[in-house]
């Protein structure tokens, strides 16, 4: 059964908050809405867990070869001189030998084979000699092989339970399950694995101004919807279904209608510009009606205005209207939101400590700032360049960006070599080029 919300879990008590205070307050306040239910092994990547997964056995769960080979006992075996061995077993992946072996003897080995009790140690088969008897082959028991020297003990042998030992807890609740944690899952035995349900986002686009592409020619004082496909992108990269509501018109009934009705159908709803109190901001004013709202003033740039509300148990984000703004302010606090939300653990987002490859000669302090940057090789060394303009209406300044430029609050000025705080693009599920 999905969790409910805290009451009004927007609601704080400062006219302005600094990125570490808004973090800190949706942490705390922010938890999972989403029922669970059981998913098969093949469908648990990018899925998130409800459960610890926790190994029943071990992996491998037997001693195993990791090469084509022999396997021979070490002590029987001179590691100055090497050794001349009779083959006399012939042991391969899944069909185990039903009789010990001599351990004066060698046995024809194959990789993922299990060790034969007592034999130690596998030389791989392009480093021997086989003298082979009349009739055999190097896959047929018979003949002599002879080990070279410098063999070391428990060489090209897998241990049960070197991956993983039995009682291991691979996966805490609220892992975000990757591709090769998906394997992980399977190689302890599981078929399936109790998930949270995705979390239901919609995005919306409002303004009689706003046109999608594709639909009609701009006409005097009309903006394509960039925006819309860009939210609907990074959404995905947190890992939620998302649907695209389209463009909503500036009409207060309408809007109330459709904003009641997306309420009852989606977990979170996200929109872009008109986070303010203007006679045509009406999604304001039917969302004070239906629900809770909450404007937040944000000590950062770009951003500053969001509009965090609630309608039952829907949340609400109004996402500044600048496409620069609505990327960092997405990055920063929309997408851990959706990951907690979904039943995940707070992301946190790791920051690389580089010299910095610009000058900022004066800064105004008090806000943080995110600049859009990439990661360059300057005399063998990694530095962080900036891009040159910082408007937050030039998409231009995203496409070539590989990630943020975290500059703090009290930072007055930077110079060039000075060590700055880089957040690549990937932290955020986010593909580089």
């Amino acid at each position: 059964m999905a969790k409910k919300l805290l009451d009004d879990c927007f609601l704080h008590d400062k006219d302005r908050l600094r990125h570490d205070d808004a973090i800190s307050l949706l942490k705390s306040r922010v938890t999972p809405v989403t029922a669970t239910s059981r998913v098969t092994i093949l469908d648990a990547a990018g899925r998130i867990l409800a459960q610890p997964a926790v190994a029943e056995r071990p992996v491998p769960a037997h001693t195993n070869s990791a090469v084509d080979g022999y396997a021979i006992a070490a002590a029987h075996y001179d590691q100055a001189k090497g050794t001349r061995f009779a083959v006399t077993a012939r042991a391969a992946a899944g069909r185990p030998l039903q009789k010990a072996p001599a351990l004066d003897t060698a046995v024809r080995i194959f990789t993922g084979a299990m060790m034969p009790p007592g034999f130690d140690s596998v030389a791989m088969q392009e480093d021997c000699t086989l003298e082979q008897s009349s009739g055999t082959d190097d896959t047929a028991i018979g003949g002599f092989i002879t080990i070279p020297p410098g063999l070391k003990v428990g060489a090209n042998v897998r241990r049960a339970g070197e991956d993983v030992a039995a009682g291991t807890k691979l996966f805490e609740k609220g892992a975000l399950l990757r591709p090769q944690d998906a394997a992980a899952l399977a190689s302890i035995g599981l078929a399936e694995v109790e998930c949270h349900d995705r979390l239901k986002v919609a995005v919306v686009s409002t303004g009689d101004e706003v046109v999608r592409p594709g639909s009609r020619a701009l006409g005097p004082g009309e903006v394509f919807d960039a925006n819309a496909p860009m939210l609907m992108a990074l959404s995905r990269s947190a890992g939620v279904d998302v649907t695209d509501l389209g463009v909503w018109p500036d009409d207060a009934g309408e809007i109330e209608k459709r904003l009641a009705k997306a309420a009852a159908d989606f977990d979170v709803l996200l929109t872009s510009g008109g986070a303010s109190r203007g006679e045509e901001d009406h999604m304001l004013t039917v969302l004070d009606k239906l629900g809770k709202l909450r404007m937040w003033q944000l000590a950062v740039k770009p951003g500053r205005p969001m509009m965090f509300g609630q309608i039952g148990d829907a949340v609400m984000v109004g996402l500044p209207g600048n496409p620069v703004a609505v990327f960092v302010c997405f990055l920063m606090y929309v997408y851990p939101m959706l990951r907690r939300l979904g039943g995940g653990a707070w992301p946190e987002p790791r920051r690389f400590v580089l010299p910095a490859a610009f000058q900022i000669p004066k800064r105004k302090t008090g806000r943080r700032e995110f600049l859009r940057g990439w990661i360059e090789m300057r005399d063998g060394a990694m530095t962080v360049c900036k891009f040159p303009r910082d408007g937050s209406g030039l998409i231009s300044g995203l496409r070539a960006a590989h990630g943020l430029i975290d500059i703090g609050e009290d930072v007055e000025r930077v110079s060039d070599g000075d060590l700055v705080r880089f957040i690549p693009f990937s932290e955020f599920g986010i593909l580089d080029q």
